[in-house]
């Protein structure tokens, strides 16, 4: 935290407080030896991250350590590796071991390729193992679409453009075929128990979120804001840091509620 706020020209306690409130969160995986500690939260700098990660058709490891050092080196204070080709573990460990920021994962990404891209075959055991995993490498924060359940899937079915998040989309698709509800949520308390072992942060995804300006501030979306704040506190009770997603797509007159609703909802 002094390390924090001295980044930020700030008071220590400060920086404690509004961790301790919940207002701000310190991403910092206790196996993430090489990393500079940053803080993101309202009361502090714009942060920027970097998303980077190899795919089918590139998946050079070298590549990707260029990526993280050409992105810390123009400022990004995070980067995301979004990895979804081949050699996705030891990608991931060499991005980590050059990384002196944060790095968060997808890790429902990993675990899509664990099943050889099948969304319905996909299930508890192959993500808790890929938490454990990316947790164990040091990575410092997941985004995880734990809000996107059964129930909310058909609000969408009127949308424009319908589910566009991609994480979103694969747990919507597994819930549907499965017809059960999203293993993320089911499995929350699990998920933060791996969390708190090793300061893994969360960054609760907007897998509802819109996809364009027609779709913005429709129920679907607002429906699973409301989870997001009750994964919010859960985690909270469990000592596990949150950061929410909030959603792009929306018209400068819907904006203030948005974010009203956000700040209320998910207690920031």
């Amino acid at each position: 935290m002094l390390y924090c706020a001295t980044r930020e020209k700030l008071d220590p306690e400060f920086v404690r407080s509004e961790v301790a409130r919940g207002r701000a969160i310190i991403p910092s995986n206790k196996k993430h030896l090489e990393l500079e500690p940053m803080i993101v939260g309202r009361k502090f700098l714009v942060k920027v991250n970097a998303n980077i990660g190899n795919s089918a058709v590139a998946s050079s490891i070298e590549e990707e350590v260029y990526k993280v050092q050409w992105a810390a080196m123009w400022g990004a204070d995070t980067v995301m590796d979004l990895s979804t080709g081949r050699h996705i573990h030891e990608t991931r460990e060499w991005i980590l071991r050059n990384s002196a920021v944060p790095v968060g994962t997808v890790p429902i990404y990993q675990a899509l390729e664990k099943v050889d891209g099948i969304a319905e075959n996909l299930n508890w055991e192959v993500f808790r193992q890929t938490l454990i995993e990316q947790a164990k490498q040091g990575v410092d924060y997941f985004t995880i679409h734990a809000g996107v359940l059964l129930r909310y899937i058909p609000l969408t079915a009127k949308r424009m453009t319908g589910i566009v998040s991609r994480g979103g989309s694969i747990h919507a698709k597994w819930c549907l075929a499965n017809h059960k509800e999203n293993f993320a949520y089911e499995h929350w308390d699990d998920i933060l128990d791996i969390c708190n072992q090793y300061d893994v942060a969360l960054s609760i995804a907007d897998g509802l979120r819109p996809g364009s300006i027609y779709d913005a501030n429709d129920t679907a979306q607002f429906a699973e804001l409301l989870t997001q704040g009750e994964l919010t506190r859960r985690a909270w009770e469990k000592d596990v840091q949150v950061m929410n997603e909030g959603p792009g797509h929306v018209p400068m007159h819907k904006i203030p509620e948005n974010r009203a609703k956000q700040l209320d909802w998910c207690n920031a």
